[in-house]
């Protein structure tokens, strides 16, 4: 697919690029041609990005730093469940583990990610794309349970919002967003049947894609779903 307000040709990056959405995003990406650099991190690639080690994200950034400008930057990485637990149904289940486990992922990587590879933008069209979830939006919880996964990703909408503040600053043409990737069928929505009612992690990765091909540095601090559509904080 094209992305008509990039330059040609553009950068792009990818971290948690070996989860189903991270793995699309490099896929779409690598089949444009405008496509000059699609670089892609994971915690086995060269340089390796792992949040459970704080020190990698810095090390990666300045490792790829000769590579950029990057015009667009995603962050796909984050975790719904793990081997050690599940959502929580109900407050008697939460735990500091699994808040600690949510939050390194969801909320405390991502943030050291806008960090160390929001200087990597492009001063001209440059896109920090931070995959959220449309759970975190505080205003539109009237389910409630998932605790962990809920307020990590709220907090994480709370970096990313705070951030674009300060990013606007120093790079007025940037744009930094929270992006909610709808239901995929991947392993992250598996045990909730993500199977029989999510789309393809392809289809998913196009139509976000297609949402940041449309994003101005008017946009910078919102919070958007995959359909165009802005969802509350």
């Amino acid at each position: 697919m094209q992305l008509h307000s990039f330059p040609r040709p553009f950068k792009a990056l990818v971290i948690g690029a070996t989860g189903a959405l991270g793995a699309a995003f490099v896929s779409v990406l690598e089949s444009n041609p405008d496509c000059s650099l699609i670089a892609a991190l994971h915690r086995q690639s060269q340089p390796p990005i792992d949040f459970d080690r704080e020190e990698s994200i810095a090390e990666a950034a300045q490792t790829l730093a000769v590579k950029g400008p990057f015009n667009l930057i995603i962050n796909a990485a984050g975790i719904l469940h793990s081997s050690d637990f599940m959502p929580e149904k109900r407050l008697a289940d939460v735990s500091y583990h699994q808040m600690m486990e949510t939050f390194r992922a969801n909320a405390f990587g991502p943030a050291l990610v806008m960090r160390h590879f929001s200087k990597l933008l492009d001063n001209e069209r440059g896109v920090m794309a931070i995959l959220s979830a449309k759970v975190g939006s505080i205003g539109d919880n009237r389910l409630g349970g998932w605790y962990s996964y809920r307020a990590s990703k709220a907090a994480l909408n709370m970096f990313i919002k705070t951030a674009a503040i300060e990013i606007n600053r120093t790079k007025p043409g940037a744009v930094l967003i929270a992006l909610h990737p709808g239901t995929v069928n991947s392993r992250l929505s598996e045990p909730f049947r993500g199977a029989q009612i999510g789309r393809t992690a392809d289809a998913a990765a196009r139509d976000m894609l297609d949402v940041i091909d449309k994003l101005t540095a008017a946009d910078t601090g919102r919070f958007y779903a995959y359909n165009g559509a802005t969802l509350p904080w």
